[in-house]
């Protein structure tokens, strides 16, 4: 029974370690986000511009990807793991939320990854930004009924 504790801890302990180097990617998120939301004025021929935008587009993709490839997929076997049907389906619908983000966050990031022209991106941005806030919500619940619901089962 003690072996079966410390499996259980270091199998969901390192969940944990997903999940926080996941959340500290999107600090730099927001952090990259927060830096070009405050200019108002893009010059396309401006390096420093340029390189801020593909900066952002890169986190951008490495956390939706993180997320889709990694981070979900683990809380999704806790859940099953724990058997933890009411978890599960919560997660089905906030899944539902997330989802409906990601192709405008990924038709961002192909945009600008293709073109130099900034002249639509403070208007982009600010579409971006309305789809990460729901997105994070979503995330941040779903890390709960998952995830954090289980912590003290296998502490």
């Amino acid at each position: 029974m003690l072996e079966n504790c410390r499996s259980a801890k270091e199998r969901w302990g390192g969940v944990n370690d997903i999940i926080d180097r996941w959340l500290h990617e999107r600090q730099q998120l927001l952090v990259c986000y927060c830096d070009l939301s405050g200019t108002q004025v893009f010059d396309e021929n401006n390096v420093a511009h340029q390189e801020q935008v593909k900066r952002f587009c890169q986190i951008l993709v490495d956390y939706v990807s993180a997320g889709h490839f990694e981070v979900y997929e683990q809380l999704i076997k806790e859940g099953q793991d724990f058997d933890d049907k009411e978890a599960l389906k919560a997660a089905a619908e906030l899944y539902t939320v997330i989802d409906n983000t990601t192709e405008s966050l990924i038709d961002f990031n192909d945009k600008y990854q293709e073109t130099d022209d900034l002249s639509e991106l403070v208007k982009d941005l600010s579409h971006i930004g309305q789809n990460l806030e729901p997105r994070f919500t979503a995330e941040d619940q779903m890390i709960e009924v998952l995830h954090t619901s289980h912590k003290d089962l296998v502490a």
